[in-house]
């Protein structure tokens, strides 16, 4: 709520980045934190210099900086350094944290030791992500309806921790990244997947099916149903956090789920016969014209000033 607030001020001041007092005791606490629940070398890179927080771009340069020479430098200055009561309060799990640092000191452990952790955990974390960037252009498809698919078999000969990345990732498109996926959650599907006897499973508001040697990613089509939504004219609307649909027309559009539409109809549609299984339909955008005509089915359209791009797909531009 913080971040919004702040983030919603920064718009009206015209404000880009927000520089936070981040320093290397709130690293060690996030660094133990995420690796008492759990997490993977994501989780344990603690946080970064730059980071994006509810749409606003954080910037800490004091993240490696040790507390106590923040508070040298402001004596020095003859100021005095604000103390939050918040701080104190163990009903935090960070608080809780902070006061065991002294005794993982005298162990041995100290913020400077965990936020060298952190360091090495980003720079394994980011070749990972390396990989298995190259792995997702080389392996991982798309279909027009949103559904994306890889071949069990070369899913299987990946390294264990990109095969998880790419499952993740994979997780993430076609689910809409409604919610941050849980490392165990992904770790047992994994196993499944490189299993045997693997055919349908569910996670992270997807359907997972294995289809002629492919398993396909599907959003579940019932949950979380999006309600139908007009794009007014020369409008651009991000439609389920999968889809950006921009109206060229001089007129509305409907975009609504696509279900109630058969695999027939899907078909007659797109003019071809569909690879993905069924429920991938339902989970398709279904772009429709004042006058009830089709317009477009997921990517596919059948009017050139509609344009369609899974969000992906403009999110991986930008960073190119």
């Amino acid at each position: 709520a913080r971040y919004q607030l702040m983030g919603a001020a920064m718009r009206q001041d015209g404000v880009r980045v927000l520089l936070t007092a981040h320093h290397r005791t709130d690293q060690a606490e996030t660094v133990l934190m995420r690796l008492a629940h759990g997490s993977g070398l994501a989780g344990l890179k603690g946080m970064t210099d730059f980071a994006e927080v509810e749409g606003v771009t954080l910037f800490r340069p004091l993240i490696d900086i040790d507390p106590t020479d923040l508070r040298a430098v402001v004596e020095a200055a003859r100021m005095t350094p604000a103390e939050d009561p918040s701080n104190l309060d163990t009903h935090y799990e960070r608080v809780r944290w902070r006061q065991a640092l002294p005794g993982l000191a005298e162990l041995g452990l100290d913020t400077e030791d965990l936020a060298g952790l952190a360091r090495r955990a980003g720079e394994a974390d980011s070749t990972i992500a390396f990989y298995a960037a190259q792995a997702m252009a080389e392996g991982l498809g798309a279909d027009r309806l949103g559904a994306l698919n890889f071949a069990q078999d070369w899913y299987r000969a990946l390294p264990a921790a990109v095969a998880q990345r790419v499952l993740a990732e994979g997780l993430n498109r076609a689910g809409g990244s409604r919610r941050p996926y849980g490392l165990g959650a992904v770790e047992r599907l994994h196993q499944a997947i490189c299993g045997e006897g693997f055919g349908n499973d569910t996670g992270h508001g997807c359907l997972i099916r294995l289809r002629h040697g492919r398993i396909w990613l599907l959003r579940e089509p019932d949950r979380d149903v999006p309600p139908s939504v007009t794009i007014g004219p020369q409008k651009v609307l991000t439609w389920d956090d999968r889809f950006e649909i921009a109206n060229g027309l001089g007129t509305p559009v409907v975009v609504a789920p696509a279900t109630g539409l058969t695999r027939t109809g899907a078909e007659e549609l797109l003019g071809q016969g569909l690879e993905a299984p069924a429920e991938a339909i339902g989970g398709a955008p279904l772009v429709t014209g004042a006058d009830g005509s089709v317009i477009a089915l997921g990517t596919a359209t059948f009017n050139d000033q509609v344009v369609i791009t899974p969000v992906w797909v403009r999110t991986d531009r930008a960073k190119a």
